[in-house]
């Protein structure tokens, strides 16, 4: 019941002249075990799905510190930039789910953030829609904290992406600088920040696992130019990544750390880690992921 409202709360919200086919934007709650609450996510579904079609590709989108979900649409404008690549083939149909991230870094610490991801709110998407469950159909970006989530993630668990999107990452290889909120959020560390923990989560430590393993990610890494620590650290990532044979392409533009700078960085950054897509596979509904 509680997603037919939403769903049905997002239709009306279409405009009126908008075709039937029209792709949509629905905003679900399901009950995650890690977290121990019920936990909110949004998805973008493009024109032509259909529940009972072939699954489609699927990319996983993180919003930055203290942002919202919803962020990727009101201020990034997803919805109406994927249509325009959708339409003119630029990319694949694909669904875009953004979840709620609150201040957790996207890791196992405040919260089971990390675990609940993996464990719960693939296995929902994968239930309630017909996406891909797939490597080849299943990618992983974010933005900023979302970033930092996202890069880990990729390294992590590689198997489980075919491509990443990294706007503006928060990943200093370093330490944060003092204005940066993971010093503030009480995540790495509880009363104060702790060094020890950044380096424990941050991606160097998993740099060498990931390059032992057999799977590379396409990585597109981005940033505004006034963004000075997050673009020296973006480059850095970029040339360990090309210098190691992982592909990787890299965008600088003017501006700073804001949504201008990743809305008008997101065409590009969606056509290139949709390019990681296998040809479309015969997936169906009733198929389980790895």
């Amino acid at each position: 019941m509680r997603l037919f409202l939403h769903s049905a709360l997002v239709l009306l919200a279409l405009p009126v002249n908008a075709p039937a086919f029209a792709s949509t934007v629905i905003s679900r709650s399901f009950h995650s075990e890690a977290l121990g609450r019920d936990w909110n996510y949004t998805i973008y579904l493009p024109t032509g799905y259909h529940q009972d079609g072939a699954r489609i590709p699927v990319l996983y989108l993180l919003h930055g510190n203290n942002g919202d979900a919803n962020d990727w649409l009101t201020q990034g404008h997803l919805q109406s930039t994927a249509d325009a690549l959708i339409g003119r083939k630029d990319i694949p149909p694909v669904a875009i789910v953004m979840p709620q991230g609150g201040t957790d870094w996207y890791v196992d610490r405040k919260e089971k953030m990390e675990t609940a991801f993996f464990d719960d709110l693939l296995p929902d998407i994968e239930a309630h829609y017909a996406v891909s469950t797939q490597r080849g159909g299943r990618m992983i970006g974010g933005v900023s904290m979302g970033g930092f989530g996202a890069l880990r993630y990729a390294l992590t668990q590689p198997q489980l992406f075919c491509g990443a999107l990294l706007l503006s990452p928060a990943i200093y290889a370093n330490e944060p600088p003092r204005e940066s909120a993971a010093r503030h959020v009480g995540v790495f560390g509880d009363r104060q920040f702790d060094p020890r923990i950044w380096h424990e989560l941050n991606y160097p430590a998993q740099w060498d696992r990931y390059m032992s393993r057999p799977y590379r990610l396409p990585m597109f890494i981005a940033s505004g130019d006034d963004d000075l620590a997050i673009q020296a650290d973006a480059s850095t990532l970029y040339t360990h990544l090309r210098l190691a044979g992982n592909p990787a392409a890299l965008r600088i533009i003017g501006g700073g750390h804001t949504w201008d700078v990743w809305s008008a960085l997101l065409p590009a950054a969606l056509k290139y880690t949709l390019g990681c897509v296998k040809p479309p596979a015969l997936e169906h509904p009733s198929n389980q992921r790895p």
